[in-house]
């Protein structure tokens, strides 16, 4: 059995799920994009949230049935980024299911933002995660928007990033 730490993200082009498995490091993943057509910029976010309620149980489904240890928190990104004001109704499906699931978990709920998902999953795929011990500098490049990040460690949220 291992241990694991359960996450989700439900943005405005994809329904996300992973566990992560520390020891040794290993990420098991199920995602589906959201049904975007061809040509358009993402979804009305009233669709956003029909798809990942319909998506997220068949995710999670497939992925808890495929581990076996205990999980110990649920992660969950809650709004895109950091700047007051920040907020996407597609978000509240993944939430919603997070909070019931730590609950019923008896395990603590995480929330981050979207935005420090994709700096934390760059450090992971790229095998650089000790960037995450110390300041650095980011580009985030998505939906649309790029923006470059002060990267800081943050006890309470993991990261802290700071727009420059």
């Amino acid at each position: 059995m291992k241990t694991s730490y359960l996450g989700i993200d439900t943005s405005n082009y994809t329904t996300s799920t992973a566990l992560y498995f520390p020891d040794p490091p290993e990420i098991r993943q199920e995602k589906r994009l959201l049904p975007v057509k061809q040509g358009e910029l993402g979804l009305r976010q009233s669709d956003a949230v029909f798809h990942h309620t319909r998506q997220l149980p068949d995710l999670l489904e497939e992925l808890l049935l495929a581990s076996d240890g205990p999980i110990r928190s649920v992660g969950v990104s809650e709004k895109p980024c950091e700047a007051e004001g920040s907020y996407m109704p597609c978000f509240l499906a993944g939430l919603g299911t997070a909070r019931s699931l730590a609950a019923a978990l008896h395990v603590p709920l995480r929330r981050f933002t979207h935005q420090q998902g994709h700096v934390a999953a760059a450090a992971f795929g790229a095998g650089c995660l000790e960037l995450l011990k110390a300041d650095f500098l980011a580009f985030h490049v998505s939906g649309g928007t790029t923006d470059a990040l002060l990267v800081r460690p943050d006890g309470e949220q993991g990261l802290s990033l700071i727009h420059i």
